[in-house]
């Protein structure tokens, strides 16, 4: 029977556990976040076509691809703590360095490496929350973990309103970059995934981790997780990091956008923490297609939306919809396989994600060149959403209060 004293160090341990991976979670949001903003203030200040803006998006995405692929498979040989790391280190330093670009094409080279560190970090960051908490609260616990990536969007948007027009967007990134270093310095202490530990998976190869991600037991979920990524990544990205510019694009001025970006963005918090507590009272799936649907909805809306106040209302419920999906699908990428292939699995379904985070960017800059209307676009996100809701439907399965293998 547990004790009082023993549950209330687990809770201290589980708490502590949140609060270190969260850190660094909302440090990756507010660089994400910052870059929408960054990308609008650039289009100005370098006279970049749409084209570019949407490349911009891009190769943050392509590192992101690259770094859930290798830095997943990398977990599952050398633990989750050090990947951990890693990852952090690489999009702090990246992301510091790209303040300093002085031209488009080396803000990108940089983006690439901020997109690699960000993109390994993620994934690995939600196996090993995942692992250290028990199953009756794991994926509230998870959800809790990506509300972390609201905080960090709030920030952004209150750093890109109060710096970016009177600073300078290269001051903005360098407030984003430096505090990541203090979530460096608080995982050392930090304890691997009691799973990996036990398992001694570090003793497989890569190759065989791939391959059992495909076996015939994981052929179902693979499918499903890869199609719901692709989905759900293509249109966030597409949307979210256009948010600012398409603010403009409908005819605000550059502050006035980032302010009514600020409102939206305000609106992900309630998201994740309804999603975190339904997630785990009805289970991933209900949530999951109840939010994607709420977030197709949404996006269609503002897409057509031709009064401010409709545009702000919908921005903002397609931002609540859209990040509580994003905590269950973080939820439940994890619980699809056992500990021994757990990150390569996530992080191969992050990595398809991210070639629809490619994918979408560039689709916004190449439709706006050839003046598709902005609603039109955004039916196109709609559409992809829908899909992902279908691949939970027909292809997932419960995982609600499963014991991890």
């Amino acid at each position: 029977m547990t004790t009082m004293k023993e549950t209330e160090v687990k809770s201290i341990s589980r708490n502590k556990l949140l609060g270190i991976a969260g850190l660094g979670w909302m440090f990756d949001a507010m660089d994400v976040g910052i870059l929408s903003f960054v990308i609008a203030a650039l289009a100005i200040e370098w006279s970049l076509t749409p084209e570019q803006m949407g490349w911009i998006g891009s190769v943050n995405s392509i590192g992101m691809a690259v770094g859930a692929f290798v830095f997943g498979i990398f977990a599952d040989r050398v633990g989750r703590k050090k990947i951990f790391i890693i990852t952090l280190v690489l999009f702090s330093v990246a992301s510091g360095l790209s303040a300093l670009a002085w031209s488009v094409g080396v803000f990108m080279f940089l983006r690439f490496f901020v997109g690699m560190g960000l993109g390994g970090e993620l994934p690995v960051a939600s196996t090993l929350v995942a692992e250290s908490v028990e199953a009756k609260e794991r994926g509230r616990v998870v959800v809790l973990l990506e509300s972390f990536w609201a905080a960090g969007w709030l920030i952004a948007a209150l750093i890109s309103y109060f710096i970016i027009p009177k600073y300078g967007w290269q001051i903005a990134l360098l407030i984003t970059a430096l505090p990541a270093f203090y979530a460096i310095y608080l995982r050392l202490n930090l304890p691997d995934s009691p799973q990996f530990t036990a398992k001694r998976v570090r003793d497989r190869t890569f190759k065989q981790n791939i391959k059992e991600v495909w076996s015939k037991p994981y052929v179902k979920p693979t499918i499903m997780l890869w199609i719901l990524w692709f989905t759900v990544v293509f249109s966030y990205y597409g949307m979210f990091l256009w948010l600012p510019s398409v603010m403009v694009i409908k005819g605000f001025s550059l502050i006035k956008s980032f302010e009514y970006v600020l409102i939206m963005t305000i609106a992900q918090l309630p998201g994740y923490f309804t999603a975190a507590w339904l997630i785990e009272k009805v289970g991933r799936k209900f949530v999951l297609v109840t939010y994607l649907l709420g977030t197709a909805a949404s996006a269609f809306v503002f897409g057509n939306a031709e009064t401010t106040t409709l545009l702000i209302v919908s921005g903002a419920f397609l931002s609540f919809f859209n990040l509580g999906a994003w905590g269950a699908l973080y939820a439940y990428s994890p619980e699809q396989y056992p500990a021994v292939i757990r990150a390569t699995g996530t992080g191969m379904a992050a990595a398809i994600g991210r070639i629809g985070g490619i994918l979408g960017p560039l689709l916004v800059g190449t439709l706006v060149m050839r003046n598709y209307e902005i609603g039109w676009i955004f039916g196109v996100f709609c559409i992809a959403i829908v899909i992902g809701v279908l691949a939970v439907i027909f292809l997932g399965k419960e995982t609600k209060q499963l014991e991890l293998e």
